[in-house]
């Protein structure tokens, strides 16, 4: 069975062959490359990484490998980086789309370190007391906020 007609160019995995062209990855081939939210999403990835070594660390000190055993210091641990986990990745989703759809790079840029910002106000405060801070809303506001900008730019994309 043929999914192609002849001299056609034909997608296979990560690569484009067709007539008269030059083997190469798909991204570069139809002008598809997502290089800005790689470069995000792979430090915020890094931050999920080191909250998550974290929490390890916590739990080994207090023998505490379920739950919190009604830690407070490890329950903000295990928080911080439920937090990131929870908020993270459909950020980092919404800003591949926008780039894959042509969005702006400084946008773009704003958009990762706002993400990075946010994150990182939200886990300071939140390291060394439960209480309220203004600077651990001001990571909240920042992160929520860019997200839903991202989700908003997506949706204006739409043609």
């Amino acid at each position: 069975m043929l999914l192609f007609r002849a001299g056609e160019p034909v997608a296979i995995g990560v690569a484009i062959i067709a007539p008269d062209c030059v083997i190469g990855p798909l991204n570069e081939e139809i002008g598809m490359s997502a290089t800005i939210t790689a470069l995000y999403g792979g430090i915020l990835a890094l931050i999920i990484v080191i909250m998550g070594i974290n929490v390890t660390i916590h739990r080994f000190r207090s023998g505490i490998m379920i739950g919190d055993g009604g830690e407070k210091r490890l329950r903000r641990m295990v928080r911080i980086h439920g937090n990131s986990v929870e908020n993270i990745p459909l950020s980092v989703l919404l800003m591949g789309l926008y780039e894959l759809d042509g969005g702006e790079k400084m946008v773009l840029h704003a958009a990762g370190i706002s993400l990075i910002v946010g994150r990182v106000l939200f886990a300071v405060p939140l390291w060394s007391h439960d209480g309220p801070s203004p600077i651990r809303a001001s990571g909240v506001t920042l992160t929520w906020g860019t997200t839903a900008v991202l989700a908003m730019l997506n949706i204006l994309q739409f043609r």
